[in-house]
């Protein structure tokens, strides 16, 4: 069956565990070329074997070792990805984290920082870096991932929720200034997703019954839950979509956000 990113070259960010490679894997099946990178190369390996096996016709896998944090590798790798077909159609900015969780008055410089760093600046570098390949394939469609961290508060996680602000401001100003050339951006917003990242806290206890108890769909996310929306957002059903943050948290959004103040 032929689909609309069949063919079609991606780039994947933090593409070797959790949402990322959700992402990736969604993609690969519809017939995407997908590039996925990240910092730890035996991660990406088993990434991309685990991918492999659900790649559909027309689609691959392949990966590149890059901190998006650095501009030098994120340019090269863009330049990896966009080999196959001489540019890029999809990149899925999604590598980022927290190095920062507490209140204000005890905050460590450094780590807001290099929270900023990894998921603001992070983002901005692999849009840079891309940018020339998307005009290279007359257009394309980035997604950023951002955070309902970054759309309405969650307690003592201020630093990765500004960050995650950051990058969807940034993702409206992308979407306005590079329309011109068919360059679409958006960014998605997940809640509490079960994956490795997050199961401390899905694994149970107070901030998981806070979190619940806020959200009108009343059950934790997968990480299929995001990849569905990264997919749609990644091809032509959403081509007359640009410049939109996405709540993909059950609801969440509608109501308070998480208290991590339960966590200490």
């Amino acid at each position: 069956m032929t689909t609309t990113i069949t063919g079609k070259a991606a780039l994947v960010t933090g593409g070797g565990s959790g949402i990322g490679l959700a992402c990736a894997q969604r993609l690969a099946a519809d017939g995407a070329q997908v590039t996925i990178c990240g910092r730890t190369e035996d991660k990406l390996i088993a990434a991309a074997e685990v991918i492999g096996a659900s790649v559909g016709e027309g689609g691959s896998v392949r990966h590149v070792v890059a901190d998006v944090t650095d501009e030098d590798q994120i340019v090269a790798a863009a330049a990896f990805a966009a080999e196959p077909s001489g540019g890029l159609d999809i990149v899925v900015a999604n590598a980022g984290g927290s190095h920062h969780m507490g209140s204000i008055p005890d905050a460590d410089a450094d780590a807001v920082r290099a929270t900023i760093d990894l998921n603001l600046m992070g983002t901005v570098l692999t849009v840079k870096a891309a940018v020339p390949h998307l005009r290279t394939a007359n257009g394309g469609s980035v997604i950023a991932m951002s955070s309902g961290a970054g759309a309405f508060p969650h307690r003592y996680l201020w630093a990765y929720g500004a960050s995650k602000a950051g990058i969807d401001m940034f993702c409206k100003s992308a979407a306005d200034e590079l329309g011109i050339d068919g360059i679409r951006v958006n960014s998605v917003q997940p809640g509490i997703v079960d994956d490795e990242l997050m199961s401390f806290i899905t694994a149970g206890g107070p901030l998981l019954d806070h979190y619940l108890e806020h959200m009108p769909l009343g059950r934790v996310g997968t990480v299929e839950d995001v990849a569905e929306a990264v997919r749609f957002l990644a091809g032509s059903e959403s081509s007359w979509i640009t410049g939109i943050n996405l709540p993909i948290d059950g609801g969440h959004h509608l109501r308070q956000g998480a208290d991590y103040g339960r966590l200490f």
